[in-house]
């Protein structure tokens, strides 16, 4: 059985229309994510890619998007892969983030996040996502790796 975010993917993710719904019902179940306005183009086991539009909202003092929004963008994309990844037993929760700001970001962001796709654990484990997010002309302007606690889910 898929997951739920995995599942309504698959449900709408086929078109335009249905990846900006999927991508709003995410913002709505995590609010903070709202901020970023993201939009997901892909989820399945193993990789997830986003993307958030360069607004005004998420620039800094020296007009590109700022470094959190890239934080958040990461965050999401691989909070979603890894719900996706897992087992439906299991569960995930952030445990650490490590990022390098490599370029500055202007333009529309796409994040591609990509893991392992572990087998069902009995005691807990580290997963790590590996993201990067490059700005429209495919430069890096973030990588990093993202740590995520897989542990089984109480019964």
């Amino acid at each position: 059985m898929a997951s739920q975010a995995l599942a309504l993917f698959r449900r709408f993710g086929g078109s335009a229309a249905g990846r900006w719904l999927f991508s709003r019902l995410v913002a709505f179940k995590a609010p903070y994510f709202r901020s970023i306005k993201p939009t997901i183009d892909v989820l399945e086991p193993g990789r997830c890619e986003a993307r958030i539009p360069h607004r005004w909202t998420v620039q800094n003092h020296i007009g590109t998007v700022h470094a959190i929004a890239l934080c958040n963008l990461a965050e999401l994309t691989a909070g979603l892969i890894a719900d996706a990844s897992i087992a439906d037993s299991d569960r995930w929760i952030p445990k650490g983030m490590t990022v390098r700001y490599l370029a500055k970001a202007s333009g529309e962001m796409k994040a591609v996040a990509r893991c392992e796709v572990p087998g069902a654990v009995s005691a807990g484990r580290e997963l790590i996502v590996h993201v990067e997010i490059t700005d429209p002309k495919g430069t890096v302007v973030l990588g990093g790796e993202i740590t995520m606690w897989i542990t089984p889910r109480k019964k």
